[in-house]
C-alpha cells in the first residue's frame, strides 16, 4: 500500500469518528421548527414532570397543628414484672407435682409437695401429748387452788403445755413448707424435675413470670437527669413489630453510672396481650416535656437560603415563596415558628421545579 493511500485512509477515518460525535448536536439543529414547537407546547422537560399546559405537577399538604414534646430517643430492654426461680425450702421427694410448661397459674395454686409422713407422725404424737399435759395442768390448778401443792409445781405443769405447743407450732411450718405454692400470678417455665425426684433447696424445679404489666429499662444521657420526673411518659416499639406501646416512668435510679454517664430509668406498660415479651429489644422516646401544640412541616419542604428558608406554598394555583422561621427539628420534621398559618397548602414535592409564582397542578394531597 502507498503512502498516498495510508494518508487517505486516516484521513477518512478520523472523518468519520468527527461524524459520529457532531451527529447528534447537528440533528437537534437542523430539525423543523415546527417538531421544537411541538414539543415546548407539550409541556414535558427532560424528566417528564411537567403538568398539563406547562404546570408542574406537585405534591402537597395542608398545614395543620400538632402536638410538640422535647424528646430523647434511646435504646432499652423489656422485662418481666416480677420473675422467680422456683426451689423448695426443704429436702425431700416429691409426691404430688402440678407443673406444667407453659401454663398460667394463680397466686396460691399448689405446685408441687414433698412426702412428710414422717413429720405428720410426729405431729400426731405431739398432739397426743400436749392433750395429758392439759389434763395434767387442769389437776395441778385444782390442787393448787387447795393449796395441796407449790405454785413452783403448777407452773411446770402450765410450762409443759406450752412447750408441746410451740414444738407444734414448729412441726406444721415444717410441714407448710413441703408444699411448694405459686407466690404470684404468672406463667410457668421450663421445669427441671420429675415425679419421684429428690430435691433440695439447691435444685432449680422451674421459673414463673409475671409479664402484665411489663417493665421497660433504658438509660438517658446524664444531662437529662435534672429532666426526668417519675411519671413521666414515654413511647415505645419492640422488634418485628410497628405497634407503639405508652409507658409511665416509675422508678430513677438515684447515681449517673461513672463509666457510661448515663441515668437508669424503669417505666411500667401495660401488657393484657403478652405482646411485650420479656428481653425484647425496645426502641424508646421519653417525653422531657411538653410544649404543646406547633406547626411541624416535613424538612424536604425547605429550601435553605443564604438569610433563612423558605417554602411554597399555593394560592391561586401558583407557587407563592413564603419565608420562614424554623425552630426544633425532628427526624423528619421540622417546627415553623412564624411565616405559615393552619390551612395553607404546602408544596412537599416537586418543589425543585416548581418557579416562584409559577403555575402548578396538584398531583396528590397527603395528610
Amino acid at each position: 500500500m502507498s503512502k498516498i493511500t495510508k494518508n487517505i485512509l486516516t484521513v477518512l477515518v478520523i472523518l468519520l469518528i468527527l461524524g459520529l460525535f457532531f451527529y447528534p448536536k447537528l440533528k437537534t439543529l437542523f430539525k423543523p421548527k415546527d417538531e421544537k414547537d411541538k414539543k415546548e407546547m407539550s409541556g414535558g422537560g427532560k424528566d417528564g414532570k411537567g403538568g398539563k399546559g406547562g404546570k408542574t405537577s406537585v405534591i402537597v399538604t395542608v398545614v395543620q397543628p400538632k402536638r410538640l414534646d422535647d424528646l430523647v430517643n434511646t435504646n432499652g430492654t423489656i422485662l418481666p414484672n416480677e420473675e422467680v426461680e422456683l426451689r423448695s425450702e426443704i429436702s425431700g421427694r416429691i409426691v404430688t407435682l402440678n407443673i406444667k410448661e407453659g401454663d398460667f397459674v394463680k397466686r396460691g395454686t399448689t405446685l408441687l409437695h414433698i412426702n412428710d409422713e414422717d413429720l405428720q407422725a410426729r405431729l400426731k404424737k405431739l398432739g397426743f401429748n400436749k392433750k395429758l399435759a392439759e389434763d395434767n395442768e387442769a389437776r395441778q390448778k385444782k390442787l393448787l387452788e387447795k393449796e395441796a401443792i407449790s405454785q413452783r409445781e403448777y407452773d411446770i405443769a402450765v410450762n409443759s403445755v406450752n412447750t408441746i405447743s410451740a414444738d407444734i407450732e414448729d412441726l406444721t411450718a415444717q410441714i407448710q413448707k413441703m408444699t411448694l405454692k405459686a407466690p404470684f400470678d404468672g406463667t410457668i417455665g421450663f421445669r427441671f424435675v420429675s415425679m419421684g425426684s429428690y430435691i433440695s433447696p439447691t435444685t432449680k424445679i422451674a421459673t414463673l413470670t409475671n409479664t402484665n404489666p411489663a417493665k421497660i429499662e433504658f438509660a438517658v444521657p446524664a444531662k437529662y437527669s435534672s429532666i426526668v420526673r417519675v411519671g413521666g411518659k414515654m413511647d415505645f416499639t419492640v422488634e418485628n413489630s410497628e405497634q407503639k406501646f405508652i409507658g409511665t416512668v416509675y422508678a430513677i435510679d438515684p447515681k449517673i453510672d461513672p463509666i457510661t454517664r448515663t441515668l437508669q430509668i424503669r417505666a411500667i406498660a401495660p401488657n393484657p396481650s403478652h405482646k411485650l415479651i420479656p428481653g425484647s429489644f425496645a426502641r424508646v422516646e421519653l417525653v422531657l416535656k411538653s410544649k404543646g401544640s406547633a406547626i411541624m412541616i416535613p424538612t424536604e419542604a425547605v429550601i435553605p437560603e443564604q438569610k433563612g428558608s423558605k417554602v411554597f406554598i399555593v394560592k391561586n394555583g401558583k407557587a407563592t415563596p413564603t419565608k420562614v422561621q424554623l425552630g426544633t427539628r425532628g427526624e423528619r420534621d421540622v417546627e415553623v415558628l412564624s411565616g405559615l398559618s393552619t390551612g395553607d397548602t404546602l408544596i412537599t414535592t416537586g418543589i425543585m421545579q416548581v418557579k416562584p409564582d409559577g403555575e402548578v397542578e396538584i398531583r396528590e394531597v397527603i395528610k
